[in-house]
C-alpha cells in the first residue's frame, strides 16, 4: 500500500486543478514551478507533495483516456 496524503495536501491540489488544471502537466518539476508560483506554501516538503499529488492524478487522466 502507497503512503496516504493528509487532507490539506489533497485539498490544495484538488483547488488548484480546479481553478488552474490547464497549467498542470504530468512532469513533477514544472508542476513544482507552477505550485510555488500559484501558492504562498513556504515549506519545500509541503510544495513538493503537492506537485507529486497533481503529476500522479494527471497521469492516471492521462493514461485513463488513452485506454479508452
Amino acid at each position: 500500500m502507497g503512503r496516504s496524503r493528509p487532507k490539506f495536501i489533497r485539498s490544495v491540489g484538488e483547488e488548484l486543478m480546479k481553478y488552474h488544471g490547464e497549467k498542470f502537466s504530468d512532469d513533477f518539476e514544472e508542476n513544482k514551478e507552477m505550485v510555488e508560483e500559484l501558492t504562498n506554501v513556504r515549506s519545500k516538503r509541503l510544495r513538493n507533495r503537492i506537485a507529486g499529488l497533481i503529476a500522479k492524478k494527471n497521469s492516471k487522466n492521462t493514461t485513463t483516456e488513452e485506454n479508452t
